[in-house]
Parts: C-alpha cells; structure tokens; sequence
C-alpha cells in the first residue's frame, strides 16, 4: 500500500503542475475570445477524452507536459475548392450548422451541391450550385466540418489567435507560467503552515529521527525524547554541545538523562565513529523545535523562498552552461524517482518539492528557446516593434525545430534516467 500510495502522489503532483499551467494559457485566451480547440495534459495517443462546450480535455500518454491548441496556429481545418461536391446541415436558424466533405450518399436531411465560392473566416457564407440552383447560405460562427468521422469547428477569424491584439496574445501565452509562479508561492506557504518556522534559541533539545542499529537506537530511545543532560552537564538547547559531547567520548560510556513525558530516566550510551569519520555519534538527528506562522510571516517567507530558490535556479543554468555534461541532466523518469524518494518522507516534503517544481517549470517556459513560451513572446515582442507580424511560416519552422530538438534531448536524458536507474 505504501508504494501505491507514492506512486499515486507522484503522478498527482506532475498532473497538477501540468494542469494549472495549461490552464493558465486556456482561461485567458478563453477571456480573448480564442476558440482552444484542445486542452491535454500529455503528449502521444490519448487515454481519456471528454468535451465541454467548445473544447477536447484530453488525458495523453507521454506524460512529457501538455498543451492548450488554439484555433489558427496550425492550418488544420480543410479548405474546401472550387467545384468540390460537398453536403450541409441547416440549422433552425436556416444557417449551415454542419458541412460534410465524404460519405455524402449517407448523409440525411442535408443539401448536396458543388461549392462555388466558400469563406468560413471573414464572410461565412458558403454558395451552393443543387442541380443549376446556386444558393448562397449563412454559416453559424460555430459550425462543424465533417470528414472521416473527426468533427472539426469552424474559427472565425476573430476566433483565431492571430487575430487578436499583441498584448491578449502575449497574457495568454505567459499566464502559464505566471500560474506556475502563483502555484509555488501558495506550496511554499502551504508548506510553511504544515512545517512551521523553527525557533531561535530554543530551551531544549528533542530527539528526531534514530539511525537503525546506532548506540541510541539500541539504548531504547525514541523519536520526541527530550534530552535534559550529557554525563551530569545541562544540554539547554545547545545541541552543538551535545554532538561535542558525543564526539568527543568516543569508546566511553556517557550517561544521558532523557526526559519522555512526565517522566525522568538515564540511559547508557558508547559513541562509535563512522566510516571514514572520527569523532564519535550515536545516531541522533534533532527535532528542531517549531512554532506557527503568522499569515503576514508566512507571506513573507513564502516569497523569501521563491527569491532564493528563483536565484538557486539560475546559479544552476549557469553551471549547466559552462559545465555541460549530460550526467548532469535529469528527465521525467528521473524526476520521478525523486518525487517517489520524497514522497516517501511524507506530504510535508513533498508539498516543498513540487513548490520548487512548479518555480523552476514556470522559469524553464520563459526561456527564450524554440517552441517554448519564452520563444514565443520573443516573436510577439518583434512584432510589437515592426508593428507587423513576422513571417508565419518561419516562425512555425523555428517552433518546429526547436520541439524537435527539446524532443531529442527528453529522449536522451530519458535513456540516461533508465540506465542509471539499471545501473544503480
């Protein structure tokens, strides 16, 4: 139960991180007025799929990210030419609710003719030519293309991406990582109110966690005991004197006082030295003593911890640059492992790392490389300055490549994550 139980926290933290980031991007192009054709956590064949209104939530194998697909940034609705014979559906309101492109022997209560002339973005209309009658017909802003059983909606052009201002396009793309950030500073403080602030000074020395088959483990002590005194001398809180102590009574017998509750009681311990240490241990880790913060605290610390660890963060891509290795890197299998290893600590520890997660996935997105949001903002931020869009097809291509490449790094850190873990 145990190891189900991990493996479910495992996979619920990466499916949130996931989620709210793409949700980010889908409620403000949602607020735009963008059609979001497709809101998927994964990548690759789909496991589970369900619509809501206008868009496909989709649950997708790879578990390598997700994506929120907009209309008009892939040509994928299906142009229909001149003279091609095709079907449609009016609606109540007598406009053209459905268009079928095949199979159109099978279709019911539909008009067949050959299109003359069709515009699904700007005009909608679609001209019909039945048998020598041509008939220009309404199409409904929301109207579906059939072909080969896939329904596809129509996107206006005020539906599509492209068409909205550089500053709606801009808050769509950076409100998922601006989500990521939000989500860290809410586990930071989330983690603060489970782990409490250690307190300074404090008046006495709690025992945490025992080393198994150490001297203390062996004299019967346990995790909360609070240490009262070392061979006759007052610990306090002073728990650098009692690793002196312990440390230097290597080979002796020290006799503890313990506090458990109510009660009072001494024990026999002989310090022993690990391998390649000198000084003497018993296998003690303290319990620092804690107290809860206050919310103006824990604001506070919560964005204490996301400045520090944002600069953690950098010191680290520095060093990946100027010390390239792949050993350094670690995938989403080895990722994982960690947050197995973590999980195991307990949901306190886990709450911190996916707070450190979710910082780092928000300021991975923001770089400026091909096919990620920062990338992307680079392009609108040129457009903004030329007062024109670049060349779309260059910047697909530029996206393009960069995924590729992105997708041969997962790949090789990937094989990297499996054969360390093989290997041990």
């Amino acid at each position: 139960m145990e190891m189900v139980r991990v493996v479910f926290l495992t996979v619920f933290m990466f499916f949130v991180l996931v989620t709210v980031h793409e949700w980010g991007h889908y409620y403000f192009a949602k607020r735009a007025g963008i059609l979001v054709r497709e809101f998927a956590i994964g990548f690759g064949p789909k496991l589970f799929s369900y619509k809501r209104n206008e868009t496909q939530f989709t649950l997708r194998l790879l578990p390598f990210g997700g994506y929120a697909r907009m209309a008009g940034e892939d040509p994928e609705i299906i142009e229909i030419g001149p003279g091609q014979t095709i079907a449609v559906r009016l609606g109540q309101d007598n406009k053209v609710k459905s268009i079928f492109l095949d199979a159109l022997d099978t279709r019911r209560n539909v008009i067949r003719g050959e299109a003359q002339y069709t515009d699904l973005e700007n005009e909608l209309k679609i001209r019909l030519d039945v048998d020598g009658d041509v008939t220009t017909y309404d199409v409904h802003p929301q109207a579906m293309m059939i072909k080969r059983g896939q329904q596809t909606q129509i996107a206006p052009k005020d539906r599509q991406f492209g068409s909205k201002t550089v500053g709606q396009r801009a808050l769509a793309i950076v409100a998922g990582p601006v989500m990521n950030f939000l989500l860290a500073f809410v586990l930071f403080a989330v983690h603060l109110q489970m782990a409490g602030i250690v307190i300074e000074n404090p008046t006495f020395v709690k025992i945490g966690d025992l080393s198994e088959g150490m001297p203390a483990q062996e004299a019967g002590v346990q995790k909360g005991d609070i240490v009262v005194s070392i061979n006759g001398e007052q610990i306090g809180g002073d728990y650098q004197k009692m690793i002196s102590l312990t440390s230097a009574s290597k080979g002796k017998e020290m006799q503890w006082t313990l506090q458990r509750g109510d009660e009072t009681f001494n024990v026999a311990m002989i310090p022993r030295s690990m391998e390649g240490e000198e000084g003497g241990k018993v296998g003690i880790t303290p319990e620092l003593p804690t107290r809860q913060p206050g919310f103006g605290e824990t604001i506070t610390k919560s964005g204490t911890a996301m400045v520090d660890w944002t600069k953690t963060i950098f010191v680290s891509f520095k060093t990946l640059i100027n010390n390239f290795n792949m050993d350094d890197i670690s995938g989403p299998v080895g990722t994982a492992k960690m947050t197995g290893q973590i999980a195991q600590q307990g949901i306190q520890y886990l709450t911190y790392w996916a707070a450190i997660l979710s910082l780092y996935l928000g300021i991975f997105n923001l770089l400026p490389i091909p096919a990620l949001d920062g990338s992307r903002l680079v392009f609108l931020g040129v457009e903004a300055l030329r007062g024109k869009p670049v060349d779309p097809s260059r910047e697909g291509m530029v996206h393009f490549v960069g995924f590729a490449l992105l997708f041969l790094v997962m790949i090789a850190v990937t094989y990297n994550d499996i054969l360390r873990l093989i290997t041990g």
